[in-house]
């Protein structure tokens, strides 16, 4: 989100969308709405027949547009950072009413229109940095010439048109004859916001609160490092008992608000996965490989190229000394080498694993939406809130974004046949899974939204395709990428499309507005999300330093990217070191076998403990705030409109948009030479680490603001 706008949707039970909705609220929702469509006739909060309520503005696009930019690009810098992302409606139309009061004027309609199409950023932007990067990835390099602007920007823009498109025919079905069955708990959540701002309420006050703590600490760190970023502690790879175990945390404002807004439970999952790598199995490993073997690992995985310096020494990374045969960072040396192969294992597993168990919720809601579809009749007069785009959008639609596959230079394919059958493929894929999609979403939410799953199977199912026309070879990895990735869009931005209709449904919005409002945020933002990938790629100047290309994979995991590849590579090329990805696969079934959801465990096994450890303390303080609040008699507080909620939705916004805005400055000054740019230039920590007496102090120190900072998110959040 714009940090703070992400919709808790952290494609975690998937790698990661996660949301602010709780339990009880769609338990609240789901029995009020029942007891409506048993008694009475739904009515939504602005009346079928009025039509004098301003609406589909130039205001309300334009806003829109320019949250979706804001939030997509937000949204690349944390999912390639942690592979996670967080929903935007709620903080968009939190903004939207708060600009909306003291400026613009605008109605609930208007905040409507701006949340649709500002939504939509956060989730194209998840599903292109959720598979696209994984052309960094593929077997000889054979997709790095696909990793570029125009081929993201199609991509992007294709796959989340397909997602809006394949929605229309299915809104009656799903928002508005499902009304009592499928609460869609994070639309309804939103509609609330909305209506409640309407009514009156600053609710909006603690959000900014958080933004402004941000971007405060984000400045000292990011810009002055005055803080720590991320302090670690190793244990030499000679020690008895736990040879070269580190305990680290990249101690950010966003992390800190993500693993609020997960709450501990995800959080202790997921920080599970990272013990187990870092305390478990990177000591275990360094104990039992030698350093020779090693280093042939990380040589045969292209990780241990040599940098001749001017003086005519050669470099290595990870500290490697080639004739001593040893490793400076043994810890780095071993997590790249196996247990990210490992951990890449473990995600695939999980993520089949819970594409398996919800294949009969797949089945049936495939069953039922089609169903439904066929049966609709066909309307005389249509009442405003029903007046949908028509039908031939879609067909018209579908048509050519097949044509244009097949026609586009960009697109990878051998030929207009092959472009032809990655056309179609993603329009049977698309159907299915944007319909089971928004299903699923409507029962369970976003958070729980199966779209790896998703991703998985389609492509296995298209890799078992061009297994049987034959086609096999490094050279049919980069398609059967583009059919994953249009589909991994599709579902994401479907889920968020269904969340977005259920919204309107509920404030009585116009369906036909809110679907072109969509497709001008899915452009808009797309405009500007194949840009931020690009720029975040660029290597900062300590990795070109080591003859590193890309910042991702390197100083950005992108742990779903990854695991795509390793799965194309496995299927069409028979690339792929098994040994280490069955390990992965076993630690996921074991875990199923224990009756824990093994994917937030997996994500935490592929990832740093750097990146998981903050997050789970951002849990913990989440779990405390609970048990103060039930220590005092009072009910835990509301997982969207809670004063800690909306405090550490404001952490993760203005933490994303600093990271952000960083990262594209040190991506400009990556060519200067070393010490030149302004940022180097006002790089405080050297001296400030002298004058307190060493680098050790000044991390402890770090870890001390991260501190304060965590007692400003408690306080905020237990004040009465």
């Amino acid at each position: 989100m714009l940090g703070f706008l992400f919709r808790p949707s952290f494609y975690l039970s998937d790698p990661v969308f996660i949301t602010f909705e709780q339990t009880h609220l769609l338990i609240s929702f789901f029995f009020t709405a029942m007891q409506e469509t048993k008694t009475t006739e739904f009515k939504p909060y602005v009346p079928a027949d009025d039509t004098t309520v301003r609406e589909f503005t130039f205001r309300a696009i334009f806003l829109g547009a320019v949250f979706g930019i804001l939030f997509g690009a937000a949204t690349v810098y944390l999912a390639l950072k942690a592979g996670l992302t967080v929903s935007a409606s709620i903080p968009i139309a939190v903004i939207a009413i708060s600009l909306g009061r003291r400026f613009l004027k605008t109605s609930i309609l208007e905040n409507n229109i701006i949340q649709t199409a500002g939504s939509a950023g956060e989730s194209v932007a998840a599903g292109v940095v959720f598979t696209l990067p994984a052309f960094l990835f593929l077997s000889d390099g054979v997709g790095k010439g696909y990793f570029n602007y125009w081929t993201i920007l199609m991509l992007a823009i294709f796959g989340g048109i397909l997602g809006v498109l394949m929605m229309i025919p299915l809104r009656r079905s799903l928002i508005v004859k499902e009304h009592g069955n499928l609460p869609y708990p994070e639309g309804t959540a939103c509609a609330q916001v909305l209506i409640a701002g309407e009514k009156g309420g600053d609710f909006a006050r603690t959000a900014y609160l958080g933004l402004g703590f941000a971007f405060v600490y984000a400045t000292l760190q990011r810009i002055f490092h005055f803080i720590a970023e991320v302090p670690a502690y190793t244990i030499a790879a000679t020690n008895k008992y736990l040879p070269a175990a580190r305990v680290s945390g990249e101690i950010t404002p966003e992390y800190l608000g993500v693993g609020y807004i997960i709450g501990p439970r995800i959080a202790g999952v997921l920080v599970a996965g990272g013990v187990l790598a870092w305390m478990g199995l990177i000591p275990l490993l360094a104990t039992l490989v030698p350093a020779e073997t090693i280093a042939a690992q990380l040589a045969k995985l292209d990780l241990l190229k040599g940098i001749a310096q001017a003086d005519g020494t050669v470099v290595y990374p990870f500290g490697w000394d080639p004739y001593a045969h040893t490793f400076a960072d043994m810890t780095g040396a071993v997590y790249r080498a196996y247990v990210r192969q490992i951990g890449a294992g473990a995600v695939a597993g999980a993520g089949f694993i819970t594409l398996v168990k919800t294949l009969p919720t797949i089945v049936s809601s495939f069953q039922e939406s089609f169903g439904a579809l066929r049966n609709r009749a066909g309307a005389g007069n249509i009442l405003r809130t029903e007046n949908d785009l028509s039908l031939k959008v879609v067909g018209l639609g579908s048509l050519a974004l097949v044509l244009l596959m097949a026609v586009l230079p960009n697109i990878p394919g051998e030929g207009l046949g092959s472009k032809l059958l990655l056309g179609l493929l993603v329009i049977v894929f698309g159907f299915f899974f944007v319909t089971v999609s928004s299903r699923i979403v409507g029962i369970i939410g976003s958070s729980n939204n199966p779209i790896s799953g998703m991703t998985i199977a389609t492509i296995m199912g298209t890799a078992l395709v061009f297994i049987g026309v034959g086609w096999t070879g490094t050279v049919y990895e980069p398609m059967a990428l583009v059919v994953g990735s249009m589909i991994c869009v599709a579902a994401a931005n479907a889920g968020a499309t269904s969340q977005d209709l259920k919204t309107g449904y509920l404030v009585g919005a116009t369906p036909r507005y809110q679907q072109i409002a969509l497709f001008i945020g899915v452009v808009a933002s797309s405009l500007i999300i194949g840009f931020t990938v690009q720029y975040l790629d660029n290597p900062t100047a300590e990795l070109r330093a080591m003859g590193i290309e890309h910042a991702i994979g390197n100083k950005f995991d992108a742990p779903q990217a990854t695991l795509m590849a390793t799965l194309i590579k496995g299927m069409l090329s028979f690339n792929l070191d098994w040994q280490f990805v069955l390990v992965g696969v076993f630690v996921a079934i074991t875990l199923e076998l224990c009756s824990v959801k093994s994917l937030s465990f997996a994500v935490g096994l592929y990832l740093p403990l750097s990146t998981t450890l903050p997050i789970w303390i951002g849990g913990a303080l989440k779990g405390l705030t609970d048990w103060i609040a039930k220590r005092r008699g009072e009910d835990a507080e509301d997982a969207e409109l809670g004063k800690g909620s909306l405090f550490a939705t404001g952490l993760v916004a203005g933490g994303a948009l600093m990271g952000l805005v960083i990262a594209l400055w040190q991506a400009k000054e990556a060519s200067y030479p070393a010490g030149q740019g302004w940022l180097a230039q006002v790089n405080l920590e050297g001296t400030f680490s002298r004058l307190i007496g060493g680098h050790g102090i000044f991390q402890a120190l770090g870890v001390v603001c991260f501190g304060l900072l965590a007692w400003a998110l408690v306080r905020v959040a237990t004040r009465r």
